[in-house]
């Protein structure tokens, strides 16, 4: 089975989706997007495999969220907000052949195994 997260090690939910997916036997690809953040395009892809809007998963009590006035923004200037601004997007996210989720808490990352 190949299982995505979309990680950040300092987020206590996406640590404990990490824990869930090794006890289930599985060594994930990490993506640690902070680090090497997600182009305009490769959020697309994402937002849609996860059928939900952008704004779903913006982290709007950011400072950078208010700093951009990103209240009111469309969905093209989210994209443009969290591709240069990553810590814009809310974590963990897991993809699986089963799915692709939010996994807030974490342990509903068991629920893509």
């Amino acid at each position: 089975m190949t299982v995505t997260i979309y990680h950040n090690p300092q987020c206590s939910n996406s640590r404990r989706a990490l824990e869930v997916i090794r006890a289930h036997g599985v060594e994930p690809k990490i993506v640690a997007y902070l680090k090497t953040p997600l182009s305009e395009a490769e959020l697309r892809r994402l937002v849609k495999r996860l059928g939900v809007k952008l704004r779903e998963l913006v982290r709007d009590k950011e400072a950078v969220f208010a700093e951009l006035k990103l209240a009111n923004a469309s969905e093209a200037e989210l994209f443009a907000a969290v591709a240069a601004h990553p810590v814009l997007l809310n974590r963990p996210i897991v993809v699986t052949g089963k799915g692709a989720k939010l996994c807030r808490p974490g342990d509903q990352a068991a629920e893509l195994l």
